[in-house]
């Protein structure tokens, strides 16, 4: 990879320090706690820990964590919202200095987040963010979804040489989904000669992107490539064409690069991912809550920029 990190970071801190915006602008409410170190225990609900993404991302959280003598406690809904919704109560009730949450679906979780305001809680949201009304999030942190969509259908463009037919297997209950589809939707609207024939959800699972894919290709048997927007999406879709027997007449785009997606793009099955910094989302979540008790200026939203992982990458190591 061949992220900027250093100048990433400073920047970031940059704005952390001289943001001025009033978005997630230090206000004391009621019940919450100034205090830092050992006595500070900030509760997680990660979307799931069995992914590699979000393993990369608590371990972010836990290094930075670690720095600043802070407590973890982490749990993850694993695509349930009510297991989620449970969680953040038990939080409230147990009086947690923050919160830290990747929805499970980004309107329904906004109950749980009202609660939390209610209490005085500090909220935050990792990689994805929450779309209900009314309610408070301090800051959210997360990938620039929107650019790596346009990463994305750059890398369909070129594959299919401008001119092809494609289907996307989407996750639209999750919003850092629905604005990496929208990038793709936007960027693939430069190019008239690529359509978008379907878009139907996987749920973000390998098996039902899998049976998902099997359906794709049934309806639209002239199918050129298919945009999968995680991994488990764009291997379950690779699984389908083989099956097929499209191995190689399908092109497939994914989004995360874990090891198994990278390996594939390496034997030239998949096309290219885009790729995240889940550990930098994770430590920079816990320097923005840092900065907020601490009486800083928080931006609403700080957007860790994507890049594309291809072939010439995984063949070089990068």
């Amino acid at each position: 990879m061949r992220f900027a990190k250093l100048n990433f970071v400073l920047a970031l801190l940059l704005a952390l320090m001289l943001s001025t915006s009033g978005c997630g602008k230090r206000e004391q409410q009621p019940g919450t706690p100034k205090q830092s170190g050992a006595n500070f225990i900030i509760g997680v609900s990660l979307l799931t820990r069995t992914h590699p993404f979000y393993q990369d991302l608590e371990a972010g959280l836990q290094e930075a964590a670690n720095e600043n003598g802070y407590q973890l406690i982490v749990t993850s809904g694993e695509f349930d919202v009510a297991k989620q919704k449970d969680q953040l109560q038990d939080f409230i009730v147990r009086k947690v200095n923050a919160i830290i949450v990747s929805p499970c679906d980004s309107k329904s979780i906004g109950t749980a987040i009202q609660a939390a305001n209610d209490a005085g809680i500090p909220v935050f949201t990792a990689d994805i963010a929450c779309l209900a009304a009314g309610v408070k999030v301090v800051s959210h942190i997360a990938s620039d979804n929107v650019a790596g969509g346009r990463l994305a259908a750059q890398a369909i463009v070129a594959a299919l040489n401008g001119s092809g037919k494609v289907a996307i297997i989407d996750h639209p209950e999750v919003e850092s989904v629905i604005q990496r589809v929208s990038g793709f939707e936007e960027e693939l609207a430069k190019t008239p000669g690529v359509k978008i024939v379907a878009k139907l959800t996987g749920q973000g699972k390998k098996d039902q992107a899998f049976r998902t894919a099997e359906d794709i290709l049934q309806s639209h048997p002239d199918l050129n490539a298919i945009f999968g927007i995680n991994d488990d999406s764009a291997l379950g879709a690779l699984a389908a064409v083989e099956k097929a027997g499209k191995s190689g007449k399908v092109t497939i785009v994914g989004f995360d690069a874990v090891p198994e997606a990278r390996q594939a793009i390496k034997e030239g099955k998949i096309y290219a991912d885009v790729i995240q910094q889940p550990i930098e989302i994770g430590r920079m979540t816990i320097r923005a809550i840092k900065f907020y008790i601490s009486g800083g200026q928080v931006p609403a939203a700080v957007l860790i920029p994507c890049e594309l992982f291809s072939q010439k990458e995984a063949l070089t190591g990068k």
